[in-house]
């Protein structure tokens, strides 16, 4: 898709359709009053009959009938004037394209008052254009045309060249592609995406002049000790792997950081299996995985100057006659000890052995991203993430990365007292706490295996993937994390 910035009349312009967006009840603006007078008062007549005030996120579609150079105006909704935000921007991108693609039309045109921001704006309304692009059509049978747009038009009276704007729709362009990686991991079926696919695919994608991928099979897991990923895999036919993504900047690094992510490529429960209903979309739960590949893909394009390291534990959780068993316990690399009493908390096993191998390596800071816990998702349901973390800085960083990023973060404590919700009788702790509180006590067992470096944990359960189409993404893997990361990364 073209992008393209142009200082022009809106009642000139030339496209399938023209964007205007409107601040709730702000339809006396000269420019829709001027509008309307072109199209003989049926604006204005449409905008009473449909009661359009400019709410929020509402919309008005309106056919020109040649009247105008523009086939169709849209008026978008923009809601009070004090609330609007960069996500505003992002959804107007994200809800123009969806209209677009219900008239078909191949070029847009969107006008921004002369009093915007061009370069606070485009970024985000570009990155709505391209995530609402999105598709998974890999495995249909059918052949018919997809709609694809080939313009956008940014258009803006008194415009000047405007190069932090050129940037802005630069490093969203940049960013996109890691998403839509991110996605295409997700909603692959299953039995495609096992820890090899995994591991090939973070090969593939993860290139460049200053990044490496390293692969570690199951012989190089034994050998680094690695308990918990190789007590998870044990009910598998499928090897488990681990993957270490490096990227190093050019000269001395001014941050090292590290990212986990877990891989937990389908989760049927183990022993402690899950019901029918509730494994039917479990092949989102590598989803941390596939934002930590999604974003280190793009860190060569960005050219940070900071030292980032991906770890991704990689399995599938299946049971068979060798499975771990309730009751079985796994000694990890810190020397800590873990009571196994339900096989379908296994992500914090397999995280527990990535976080102490990153902690080794003392960086300045450690994030992770799993897929972890349903309570989260009872607590905050499906559009916001929880986050707990042990350092007050990165944790206030990332929730505004995210909230810049479109990702919202919300802060749940690292209960003290909950703690004793994990010991165990027999080893140091336990993997589940007690039936309340569930994503506190699992950032709790997660929190024993980083030492006293600053990390944050980031429970995605929720939001990386979608029951039913968004705005910004069609139903299935969402790639959450990615943009709130890469905004993390290079604030640093």
């Amino acid at each position: 898709m073209e992008i393209r910035f142009k200082d022009q009349s809106p009642e000139r312009i030339k496209t399938d359709l023209l964007t205007i967006p409107v601040k709730e009840r702000g339809l006396n603006e000269p420019i829709i009053r001027r509008l309307d007078r072109y199209l003989g008062g049926k604006l204005s007549e449409r905008v009473k009959r449909r009661n359009f005030i400019g709410a929020e996120g509402s919309v008005l579609l309106h056919p020109t009938e040649g009247r105008l150079p523009a086939a169709h105006v849209l008026l978008l909704g923009m809601g009070k004037e004090h609330e609007i935000e960069s996500h505003f921007w992002r959804r107007s991108g994200a809800q123009t394209r969806k209209e677009a693609a219900g008239i078909w039309a191949e070029e847009i045109a969107f006008f921004l008052p002369p009093t915007s921001d061009l370069a606070r704006i485009a970024g985000p309304l570009t990155e709505g254009f391209l995530l609402a692009s999105y598709q998974f059509n890999k495995y249909r049978s059918d052949n018919k045309r997809s709609f694809a747009l080939r313009a956008l038009t940014i258009v803006k009276s008194g415009l000047r060249a405007n190069e932090a704007a050129d940037r802005a729709v630069r490093i969203a362009r940049n960013l996109t592609p890691g998403v839509f990686l991110a996605r295409d991991l997700i909603n692959e079926p299953p039995s495609m995406t096992t820890a090899t696919y995994l591991a090939e695919q973070a090969k593939r994608h993860c290139r460049g002049p200053r990044i490496s991928v390293e692969i570690w099979d199951k012989k190089k897991i034994q050998a680094m000790k690695l308990a918990g990923l190789l007590a998870v895999n044990r009910g598998s036919q499928e090897e488990p792997r681990f993957i270490i993504i490096r990227y190093r900047p050019v000269g001395r690094p001014k941050k090292k950081t590290a990212l986990i992510g877990k891989g937990v490529t389908f989760d049927s429960g183990g022993l402690s299996l899950k019901t029918s209903k509730s494994m039917e979309t479990m092949k989102l739960d590598m989803a941390g995985a596939a934002a930590i590949i999604g974003a280190m893909s793009v860190l060569p394009v960005l050219r940070l100057p900071i030292e980032v390291t991906g770890y991704i534990p990689s399995t599938d959780n299946l049971p068979s006659g060798s499975a771990q068993k309730p009751g079985d316990i796994i000694r990890y690399l810190n020397g800590k000890t873990v009571e196994v009493l339900n096989t379908d908390a296994e992500g914090r096993l397999i995280l527990a052995d990535a976080l102490a191998l990153a902690a080794r390596e003392k960086p300045d800071c450690m994030v992770n991203l799993a897929t972890l816990t349903g309570a989260c998702m009872v607590a905050l349901g499906t559009q916001v993430a929880g986050i707990f973390g042990n350092d007050r800085p990165l944790v206030d960083t990332l929730i505004r990365c995210g909230r810049e990023a479109g990702e919202d973060l919300w802060e749940l404590p690292l209960v003290k007292e909950y703690r004793e919700d994990i010991k165990s009788s027999v080893a140091d702790i336990k993997n589940i706490g007690s039936s309340h509180g569930g994503a506190i006590t699992a950032a709790l067992f997660l929190q024993e295996f980083v030492a006293q470096i600053p990390w944050a944990h980031l429970d995605i359960a929720g939001p990386a993937f979608a029951e039913k189409d968004i705005l910004t993404c069609p139903k299935g893997g969402t790639g959450f994390g990615v943009l709130t990361l890469l905004n993390f990364l290079s604030s640093l």
